[in-house]
């Protein structure tokens, strides 16, 4: 009779969940087991691995490489569990038992948690239980990792700028041309960060053309000697339409970092690049397309709530200079036709303020309020509209 014996029940748990790790921080977690006969365990082992890999298949030819990140092997002991000669521990139903675990990432670089098409790069724990005469039991868990990618070195925070000129026909014949040049303050970003564009554009050509900028991602993979690339636009912005014979510029037009993973630059075999597109759609033709490169980092930037705070001042300065404009004199002048019309005995001793009382100049200041010039002057007598009709009639009587 063959007799079938029951696995230990095994769960991992790691102190932080959420955490998600730098190169040399300290990764720390238990494992519980429980077992519901009695168990010899000959060990308790610990495997901590990272790996880049790639893969796709080329019709019936794969393609496939790895590149290994971290590797730590350990063995777990329990602090108050009596051991055997030979290392082995008992353990008993009705009873839970606690390894502890603790192994600290390497400083160098280490590769960005990342899942793309073909690719990924993924870290994970896995703890094994061995038992004499068993195949050994495992459990594994992944966790998070994110590499220093720090975007306020001097290399980093030099402007990025560019020019691009592309000459149009219409059926072979010269068409004129269209030409941008773009410039970006700085080339390493951080999401969140607001990416502010300055760029001209002109159009000579006979059509009308419209100016556009996107954030691109360019994964690309390498494996066996082949390449495969896959590209992504991320988010983008507008212009208005420049017809034939006219400029434009942006100055201040901007567009966000949206949530991503940041750039991948040291992997052998996966890369994730990053880059700001500035292009012109031109009718019949193709785009005249400039590439900015950017670095996507895990240390903030700062640029987010500065960028902020600078687009809420300008504005607020822009809000308050359009209605300086528009503020009114402080005692307008009656106008002159009232001086024929109104007596000098029916003027009030005080002017009247219609809608508001006590207009100060803080108030002028403000775009909610309107100003209400004072009335010196009565307004022109009362009349009345007679029928003529009516008119006709009493005067026959």
């Amino acid at each position: 009779m063959v007799v079938f014996k029951r696995c230990p029940s095994m769960e991992m748990t790691f102190s932080e969940p959420e955490k998600v790790y730098c190169p040399g921080e300290k990764v720390v977690g238990r494992v519980l087991v429980t077992v519901a006969e009695v168990t010899r365990v000959s060990a308790v082992r610990l495997l901590a691995t990272g790996v880049a890999k790639v893969f796709w298949s080329k019709g019936s030819h794969q393609c496939k490489q790895e590149m290994e990140y971290l590797r730590i092997q350990d063995t777990l002991q329990m602090d108050d569990q009596a051991c055997d000669t030979d290392g082995s521990v008992i353990l008993r139903p009705g009873n839970q038992y606690e390894y502890k675990f603790s192994f600290e990432l390497p400083q160098g670089p280490l590769g960005s948690t990342f899942k793309g098409k073909y690719g990924s790069v993924n870290y994970c724990v896995k703890i094994f239980l061995d038992r004499p005469s068993l195949p050994a039991q495992e459990v594994s868990k992944g966790f998070e990792v994110v590499d220093l990618v720090d975007v306020n070195t001097p290399d980093l925070m030099c402007p990025v700028s560019g020019k691009k000129n592309k000459k149009t026909t219409c059926l072979f014949i010269p068409d004129g041309s269209v030409s941008l040049s773009a410039s970006i303050n700085r080339k390493g970003f951080c999401e969140g960060d607001e990416i502010c564009i300055s760029a001209d554009f002109e159009n000579t050509c006979s059509r009308i053309v419209v100016p556009k900028a996107a954030i691109l991602a360019k994964h690309t993979y390498l494996a066996n000697g082949e390449t495969k690339v896959f590209t992504q636009k991320l988010c983008s912005v507008r212009g208005n339409h420049i017809i034939s014979g006219m400029t434009d510029s942006w100055r201040g037009k901007s567009l966000r970092v949206p949530k991503i993973k940041p750039s991948i630059l040291g992997c052998h075999i996966l890369r994730v690049e990053y880059s700001l597109l500035i292009y012109v759609s031109v009718p019949g033709s193709k785009k005249i397309i400039l590439d900015l490169p950017l670095v996507i980092g895990s240390t903030s930037s700062g640029l987010s709530s500065r960028s902020s705070s600078m687009a809420s001042q300008s504005s607020q300065i822009s809000s308050e200079m359009s209605w300086v404009d528009l503020n009114i004199p402080g005692t307008p002048e009656a106008p002159p036709s009232y001086l024929d019309i109104v007596p000098e005995d029916h003027r009030l001793e005080s002017p009247t303020t219609p809608l508001l009382d006590e207009l100060d100049s803080s108030c002028c200041e403000s775009p909610i309020f309107m100003y209400a010039p004072e009335f010196k002057y009565m307004p022109p007598p009362m009349y009345t509209e007679m029928d003529a009709n009516n008119c006709n009639n009493n005067c026959a009587r």
